[in-house]
């Protein structure tokens, strides 16, 4: 299984502008400088993240603003937010199967409950989790580094 980039750069997004909120404007320039992203891809993230109700844009001399506190977003928020598979299952099976062998005939209707389960799992243990945690341990970090 892989998610993509995009959860973990939509989290780094919202810590750091939280983070600089009130320090310096916040622009998808200045994310993408910071997570090292190309600024069109920040700017597709901020989309879905606005979307989702996280953030709110101001052009000019707006910059970005936290629409919802940290504390009130989990990962499993985020990650419905910015990953386009989460309509579907995180497990794929391949297309076709071969009906005549026992296994392509059978695998399928064996397999898809365990990852049902699977997913259930991770999902729960997603929402467990808030992007305030990551915020106050990157400000330790922060801290500490200095």
């Amino acid at each position: 299984m892989q998610i993509s980039t995009k959860f973990t750069t939509a989290m780094h997004v919202l810590i750091a502008v939280k983070f600089f909120s009130g320090k310096k404007k916040i622009t998808s320039d200045f994310l993408a400088g910071s997570t090292g992203s190309n600024p069109v891809i920040i700017r597709n993230i901020m989309g879905q993240l606005k979307a989702a109700g996280f953030i709110d844009i101001k052009r000019g001399p707006g910059g970005i603003k936290l629409q919802k506190e940290l504390d009130e977003i989990t990962f499993l928020d985020l990650y419905k937010a910015v990953e386009n598979n989460t309509e579907d299952n995180i497990f794929r099976f391949h297309e076709i199967s071969n009906p005549v062998c026992p296994i392509g005939k059978n695998i399928h209707k064996v397999l898809e409950s365990s990852l049902h389960d699977i997913q259930d799992k991770f999902e729960a243990e997603l929402d467990k989790h808030y992007i305030s945690e990551i915020y106050e341990k990157t400000v330790k970090a922060i801290k500490l580094a200095v």
